[in-house]
């Protein structure tokens, strides 16, 4: 999550890029979030060939700002999914991010809860359409999404059937980033004094973003005198940079926010799939917390499961750090998606 690569576009061709023809219908959508001033939403909504209604999933993309596809690197992942699933019969919405491509709205002032209410919209949105089955919509969160989908299927009015969290979180923000940074510094081979200066800088500068009042500058100034106190080799300006990324009204929320309250009062089904790689949501610390949330809260239909040898993005990686995604050109594990689609046909209750 703090590793916000963003929508890069590269001259690279993905082989599992969906190719025209299609058998199925891919329509161009808007709607408006009533819960916020200024936000409308822009998306595909994917139809699948068949007698409708159709089980729909939305799906919710990781941190930073993101199109619909989740693009990065040329990969367009959340296009492979809704690809794949329709040729299953699932329909889909994929959607741009407050502020990217064809939707609107406030991203600097923005946290997770902002980003929820977006999905509730959408799931609204989807009850309106004849080719939807009301009772059969789900949610499938990236990382970030990962946290916003239990939040939404949390609520009994929002009606969720069911959620996957792909690299969704288990513990609190500042364990995340603190296990973030680790493991990324140990996938990219980093010294141990270089590791142990990281681990020192996290464990310093976390508990006083989590505990402070102050305005953004003034925690920023307070953390750039503490870090460059912990590594002076540091130059001022990237140190400046960094610590003014870390107090964005986001970055605060994310950093105090556990998960595990919101994941045991979800009742529908839940998968939750993590790369046993991945370097930026650590699998076993995460798959083992949702699993504990959700057996203390008594959900009896869920799954974790960590996955061998894929990365954050589910790619088959080598070492699982960000510096590969480029350079994969696996989109998203083809194992996964199965797993995905299975799971959704096993496990979706056809009451509609």
């Amino acid at each position: 999550m703090l590793f916000t690569i963003g929508m890069a576009a590269f001259a690279k061709t993905r082989p599992q890029d969906p190719q025209p023809p299609f058998p199925y219908q891919s329509v161009e959508v808007s709607y408006k979030n009533s819960k916020a001033q200024g936000v409308r939403l822009g998306g595909t909504f994917v139809i699948p060939a068949g007698q409708p209604p159709f089980p729909t999933v939305l799906l919710i993309t990781g941190s930073g700002l993101q199109d619909r596809d989740e693009t990065i690197f040329n990969h367009r992942p959340f296009a492979v999914i809704a690809d794949y699933l329709a040729r299953r019969g699932i329909a889909s919405l994929r959607v741009d991010d407050r502020s990217v491509g064809k939707s609107t709205g406030d991203v600097e002032n923005a946290t997770t809860v902002d980003f929820a209410t977006d999905v509730e919209a959408g799931i609204a949105f989807l009850k309106t359409r004849a080719e939807v089955a009301s009772k059969g919509i789900g949610l499938i969160g990236h990382s970030e999404g990962g946290i916003i989908a239990p939040m939404v299927a949390a609520k009994p009015e929002n009606d969720v059937a069911f959620i996957i969290l792909l690299a969704g979180t288990g513990v609190p923000g500042d364990r995340i980033l603190l296990e973030q940074q680790i493991a990324a510094a140990k996938a990219n081979g980093a010294a141990s004094q270089t590791i142990e200066t990281q681990r020192q800088l996290m464990e310093t500068i976390l508990p006083m973003i989590r505990t402070s009042n102050e305005s953004r500058d003034a925690l920023t100034n307070r953390l750039v005198v503490t870090a460059k106190t912990i590594d002076p080799t540091v130059s001022e300006e990237e140190i400046r940079n960094r610590m003014h990324r870390l107090t964005s009204p986001w970055m605060r929320f994310f950093v105090s926010y556990d998960p595990a309250p919101t994941l045991a009062k979800v009742k529908c089904p839940v998968l939750a799939l993590n790369g046993a790689k991945d370097v930026q949501i650590t699998s076993q610390l995460n798959l083992t917390a949702i699993g504990q949330a959700l057996r203390q809260s008594g959900n009896q239909n869920f799954k974790t499961l960590e996955l061998a040898g894929l990365n954050h993005l589910f790619q088959t990686a080598r070492t699982g750090s960000p510096s590969e995604y480029e350079e994969i050109e696996e989109t998203f594990s083809p194992t996964v998606l199965k797993l995905i689609a299975n799971w959704i046909e096993q496990n979706l209750k056809r009451s509609w």
